[in-house]
């Protein structure tokens, strides 16, 4: 059938319209559906290549199910934007990622196509089999559950806990591979090389075909004929596969692998596995980028890339940008092969984010003793342990968000026996765009109960150098360093290391008439408001803490001894960080001031730029100099 001469995708603003289009057409609607996140993505930055490699399949998903009656969780969702398109949000995807806009993410509050709340890896057959049960047991014998999962998130030890347990459920429940060897640099392990044998496996992929064929009369023969054909078809696949499959190890039906941009042949195939119960495994191969070429050939970076041009995939520049100005994570990324070249117990270790990190730096120049363990927290943290156990110390790089998913770890194999790592949490604070599920504004308060922890966080580059170079002295025990994401506003940061004495802050200013204690690069924003208040005529004491635990009671004593009124500041939650600490150290000490905290409330902050989440928790430079007069105009509560 010819193209249709109208546009479809203006027709569509709902799954109940995408049904309206005949299935010759919907490889039009990809093709308009690809170019709308192409164009969009281009002005407003946000995760790219991944929903582009899934297009086809999120259209012939909507195609096939009833939505939202019908269970869709996108595994991460990153590559959930197509979703998003489809399902009333075409108009609104021009906010996408912005401050009060819709999230970059599948977000229960905002939709209610979006059936699970998503940020983290590795979540979706976990929640997608919960859903299956609960409509076994509503009776709901028509709902249909599908999750779908990249194969870079089936490295987590979650995936697997989900796999497990549903096949002891028995549940209606179809989990989809998207298989494009990417997370968001190349997949690594034992995993990414079986599905690679799937997926090269000629004679295999012939012969599949005929038993797939087989596979939609079963619900037409008896239930011992049908044990039969599933005994034949396993031991087909484990031969000309010369193992075992692992998926139908842990009772899954396995299908596949299927082209995942035929969207037609996807169709067909979906609305088959609608006839065949129990837990089933559909294998899609698909291509991160698909459909625009620069993404295709460079995928890493174009998971989630600047503003581009359309057309040509050039990258636009903002005349604002400095060069000269590293980003924290390259700071990290230079120093540790500075200290890992004059220390050779140094190792580095990252789950699945050497590039966002900076540790590809090291694993470039040291392939030996830099690992990527894979989407698997858990992992890196014990992983880190053993090294550390048997006298290596290693530098333990992970998004503060993302270690939320190790705590276990963290308390268990690593701070009980006080061995030597090093926590590098990127990503501390506020972190942007992507919102509730990547802000890092925990990490202070959970490691602050946590004996034996060591937590620091560097006022600016040259700090996190020397705090780096701290760190591996020898016998430091669990050592937490957190830095937020982008830049300082330091040029000259490659000084000589010097050791910083553990536990001890630093006055930056004198003052008498209030003083301000703040932590990490969040005391930038002080200083700028010091600056504004100094020229009203204020004079105003600020203090970097730089560690939280052990907290500096040296500098708080003189805090106390000559303030009456104190501000706090810190880009991370107010419950339980150095606000608290403060509080804490006051009360032991008999100490009376008007204390005033200012961090992330007790509430979920949505995206939006670092700034301006800074001005809604009133923690920017205007919102110190306002919080600032207040307090001196006895105001302050």
């Amino acid at each position: 059938m010819a193209k249709s001469e109208k546009p479809l995708l203006d027709q569509i603003n709902f799954p109940s319209d995408l049904k309206k289009v005949s299935e010759d057409d919907l490889i039009q609607v990809c093709t308009e559906l690809r170019q709308e996140i192409i164009e969009q993505v281009s002005c407003n930055p946000g995760h790219f290549g991944a929903s582009l490699g899934v297009v086809e399949l999120s259209v012939a998903l909507h195609y096939v199910l009833n939505t939202p009656y019908d269970n869709l969780i996108w595994d991460v969702g990153h590559q959930a934007y197509g979703h998003k398109i489809l399902t009333g949000r075409k108009d609104l995807f021009h906010t996408n990622r912005q401050y009060k806009g819709i999230s970059g993410f599948p977000n229960r509050g905002e939709s209610e196509y979006d059936a699970f709340t998503v940020g983290h890896s590795s979540t979706s057959i976990s929640a997608a089999l919960g859903m299956a049960v609960s409509a076994q047991l509503s009776d709901e014998k028509d709902r249909k559950t599908v999750a779908v999962i990249g194969d870079g998130s089936m490295t987590a030890g979650l995936a697997f806990e989900g796999l497990n347990n549903a096949a002891t459920n028995n549940a209606d429940l179809l989990v989809i591979l998207n298989d494009n060897n990417m997370a968001i640099d190349p997949n690594v392990g034992g995993l990414s090389e079986y599905l690679l044998d799937i997926t090269t496996s000629q004679t295999y992929n012939k012969v599949k075909n005929d038993v797939w064929r087989f596979l939609g009369k079963f619900n037409r023969v008896n239930p011992n004929t049908q044990k039969l054909f599933q005994k034949v078809e396993h031991g087909i696949k484990t031969i000309l596969l010369k193992q075992s499959n692992l998926f139908e190890a842990l009772n899954f039906r396995y299908f596949g692998p299927v082209d995942g941009h035929n969207v037609n042949h996807m169709v067909k195939v979906l609305s088959d596995l609608q006839k065949i119960p129990g837990p089933k495994i559909l294998h899609c191969i698909t291509k991160k980028g698909k459909g625009f070429e620069p993404a295709e050939l460079n995928q890493t970076y174009w998971h989630a890339p600047a503003k581009f041009d359309a057309s040509t995939g050039e990258i636009l520049k903002k005349e604002s940008d400095s060069p000269k100005i590293p980003k924290f994570q390259e700071v990290f990324g230079n120093t540790l092969v500075e200290l890992a070249e004059k220390n050779d117990k140094i190792v580095g270790i990252t789950p699945a984010m050497p590039t966002g990190s900076s540790l590809n730096i090291m694993m470039e120049k040291m392939p030996d003793r830099a690992f990527d363990v894979g989407i698997a927290e858990q992992h890196a943290v014990t992983f880190a342990g053993g090294l550390a156990a048997n006298g290596k110390i290693p530098f333990c790089a992970i998004y503060s968000s993302f270690m939320q998913r190790a705590y276990d770890q963290v308390i268990h194999d690593v701070a009980l026996q006080n061995v030597d790592v090093v926590f590098c949490l990127d990503r501390g604070g506020l972190v942007g765009a992507d919102g509730a599920t990547h802000h890092g504004v925990y990490d202070l308060a959970f490691f602050r109960c946590i004996p034996n922890m060591t937590i620091s966080s560097p006022l600016d580059a040259i700090e996190l150098r020397n705090l780096m170079f701290t760190a591996q002295q020898g016998n430091m025990g669990p050592f937490s360093i957190r830095y937020p994401r982008g830049k300082g506003r330091i040029i000259d940061w490659q000084k000589p290391f010097e050791i910083l004495p553990v536990g001890k802050g630093q006055k930056l200013r004198d003052g008498k008439d209030l003083a301000i204690l703040s932590i990490g690069p969040i005391g930038m924003q002080a200083s700028d408001a010091i600056d504004e208040l100094e020229k009203e005529g204020h004079s105003i004491a600020h203090y970097d803490m730089r560690f939280l635990k052990p907290i500096d009671k040296e500098l708080l004593h003189e805090v106390f001894t000559k303030h009456k009124q104190i501000i706090t500041i810190e880009d991370g939650c107010i419950i339980g960080g150095l606000g608290s600490a403060i509080l804490e150290f006051m009360s032991e000490h008999d100490y009376y001031a008007k204390v005033k905290r200012l961090g992330v409330p007790d509430k979920w902050v949505e995206q939006g730029t670092q700034q301006e989440l800074y001005r809604e928790c009133g923690y920017d430079k205007n919102g110190i100099v306002k919080t600032v007069v207040a307090a001196l105009s006895k105001q302050i509560n």
